[in-house]
């Protein structure tokens, strides 16, 4: 019983904040290549006489195979077309046919691949990793903390860390335009770890345009800046790419961290907080040709 309890409780430990809307009863997985019709069984056609036979698989052979895209929204794209549209940021290096990462995570179990890769948003030689959050999860608030520490002392310089806040229903998104707003006025530094500490040490759950404006004042926001800024273009513009990011990303649970719109990860399966890192340190260095 004691070992039960314990597992338990690392389980949870380890669990994320999932998505608020019902998720797929399966994950969503690579599209097939071009179905081919099955062929007539003997009792509903009989055998295809010899030379039928032959000519049919001859045509079969030189007919070139079709392909289908696997992003609802896009035309399909042979692999030759692929190469030549794909973001500069995304060809960054790796080594040649080289795992990308050591024998201590396993594509599939540890992280998963993104296909099709998104672009990013990052200088070339740069690698990003995007962090997709919740100010309302608790465990985007625990992880915090390291993820902050990693930011400061030991990420890699090639690395451009970023945030993507959740977008799943009103009030993720009412969170997500706190996030840019503060970022708009330039006080994201400042306000980022306090907007947590805000929801879940004081109890104040931001959740109307009221609450939210006197914590901006409270931190030396006057009320005419705050509206200004919750209402502009900019944020609207920044929820706008946030929201299409989720969507690509496929994110399900936060936190989920990214890494140069090829991998994603959490704690729970790179195996735990400080794993992650490692993780997404190897990732990295793999995406920058290291």
């Amino acid at each position: 019983m004691n070992k039960l309890a314990a597992l338990l409780s690392t389980l949870v430990l380890l669990a994320a904040c999932g998505k608020q809307e019902p998720a797929p009863t399966t994950p969503p997985v690579a599209a097939p290549a071009a179905e081919q019709p099955a062929a007539p069984s003997a009792a509903e056609g009989g055998a295809a006489a010899p030379a039928e036979q032959a000519a049919a698989d001859q045509a079969a052979s030189q007919a070139p195979a079709e392909t289908v895209s696997e992003v609802d929204d896009e035309p399909a794209q042979t692999e030759q077309q692929t190469a030549s549209t794909t973001q500069p940021s995304l060809k960054l290096g790796g080594s040649a046919g080289g795992p990308p990462t050591s024998s201590q995570f396993k594509e599939g179990a540890n992280y998963q691949k993104i296909v099709p890769a998104q672009p990013t948003n990052v200088a070339p030689g740069k690698v990003e990793v995007a962090e997709v959050f919740w100010y309302g999860c608790g465990h985007c608030f625990s992880l915090d903390p390291a993820i902050e520490s990693w930011r400061s002392k030991t990420k890699p310089a090639y690395v451009e860390f970023t945030r993507v806040p959740a977008m799943w229903n009103e009030a993720t998104r009412m969170h997500a335009r706190v996030f840019y707003t503060a970022e708009l006025l330039g006080k994201l530094e400042q306000l980022h770890s306090l907007i947590f500490r805000e929801m879940h040490v004081s109890g104040n759950p931001l959740n109307n345009v009221d609450k939210i404006a006197a914590f901006f004042q409270q931190h030396g926001v006057s009320k005419d800046e705050f509206t200004k800024a919750f209402s502009s273009f900019a944020v609207e513009s920044k929820l706008q790419r946030a929201d299409f990011l989720n969507k690509r990303y496929r994110i399900q649970s936060v936190p989920t961290v990214i890494v140069n719109g090829k991998y994603s990860t959490d704690v729970s399966t790179a195996g735990g907080e400080s794993q992650l890192f490692t993780l997404i340190d190897e990732l990295a260095a793999h995406e920058h040709g290291g």
